[in-house]
């Protein structure tokens, strides 16, 4: 039986990422809009973004809280200042509770907060009240780092509030909207299945990746 032949990747890099999605935005009119890439993946599809768009580059972080074993599955979620979320249907799923997940809650808010103040290195957060803020990752599966990002981000009052991604899972971005005002993406491939598969580049980034792309 011949073998099947390889899935195509959507895009190249983050970078190409960044610039087909940015194709989807462009047309649109901003008002004074910040572009929030969402670390450190989100960070150099939002530089990209940022380009395009002409508007100020910043960054937010928000960690997984993944179940015990398997860390990578995300039950929940938490920023640096906000409180944390959590998948119930997941947590079901699993038999845990959030008071279960208190150490790792506390493992990655320490983390988080370790993030922000390195991206910063002593700068102060971008001023969200009262302009289109879009918040940008590189790819988008369960939603539940993203809502804990556009959460916190909500809290600054901005005018509007768009979440922004070059590929979903089916109906993730669709379970979006009732956290931001509008979700783009450029693909929802059926097949998703992680969001890596859909990169034929996908390193892992670093701390330092990040503030190059951040640096002034």
């Amino acid at each position: 039986m011949p073998a099947r032949p390889a899935r195509p990747r959507i895009f190249a890099d983050r970078e190409d990422g960044g610039r087909r999605l940015a194709g989807e935005l462009r047309e649109r009119a901003w008002a004074d809009a910040v572009v929030l890439g969402l670390a450190r993946g989100g960070v150099p599809v939002a530089a990209v973004v940022a380009r395009w768009l002409g508007a100020e580059l910043d960054v937010a972080v928000a960690r997984k809280i993944g179940a015990p074993g398997h860390r990578e599955y995300g039950v929940g979620a938490v920023t640096p200042d906000g409180p944390a979320i959590y998948d119930e249907a997941g947590l079901r799923a699993l038999k845990l509770t959030a008071a279960r997940m208190a150490r790792a809650e506390s493992r990655e808010r320490a983390e988080a907060c370790r993030r922000i103040e390195r991206y910063r290195a002593g700068r102060p957060p971008a001023g969200l009240t009262g302009r289109d803020v879009l918040l940008v990752d590189d790819g988008l599966a369960t939603g539940v780092t993203a809502t804990a990002a556009l959460r916190d981000v909500r809290a600054a009052r901005p005018r509007t509030l768009v979440f922004a991604t070059p590929v979903a899972a089916p109906g993730a971005a669709a379970r979006l909207l009732g956290e931001a005002d509008d979700v783009v993406c450029v693909a929802e491939p059926p097949e998703f299945r992680a969001v890596g598969q859909w990169y034929a580049d996908f390193r892992q980034l670093g701390d330092d990746d990040v503030l190059a792309l951040l640096a002034p």
